[in-house]
């Protein structure tokens, strides 16, 4: 499973080889913080998933790795079962989202600390 950074200006998300191969990458992903609009928890993943597989590998809903393209841009996907993952959406980056399966998804989202959307509420 990828190894997921939260570093002071940068999410850095380190594949696995098997992952590189599967996704067709030969680098990590790299994304500013400031690139982050807003991110996620879901139960489902499947249900982000958008676009068409272009490059990556998949096995219907049990395992998405890579890039999918749609009309709009491209995302990256990395989906193992129907486990809790965090999606990403970004802005002026590569990918327009990054749909990833950790077990660690509530602390990545407490370590991005990303403002509230305006209009909503904060209740502690």
């Amino acid at each position: 499973m990828a190894v997921l950074f939260v570093h002071t200006d940068r999410l850095e998300i380190r594949l696995t080889r098997a992952e590189k191969m599967l996704s067709l990458r030969r680098t990590d992903i790299v994304v500013p913080l400031d690139g982050i609009r807003s991110a996620a928890l879901t139960d489902d993943p499947w249900v982000w998933v958008r676009g068409i597989r272009a490059p990556g590998a998949a096995i219907p809903l049990t395992l998405a790795v890579g890039t999918w393209k749609f009309h709009d841009g491209k995302d990256f996907l990395l989906v193992k079962g129907t486990r809790t993952s965090v999606v990403i959406d970004l802005e002026g980056q590569e990918f327009s989202r990054l749909i990833i399966t950790t077990s660690h998804s509530i602390e990545l989202l407490r370590a991005l600390r990303l403002p509230p959307l305006e209009g909503t509420e904060i209740i502690d």
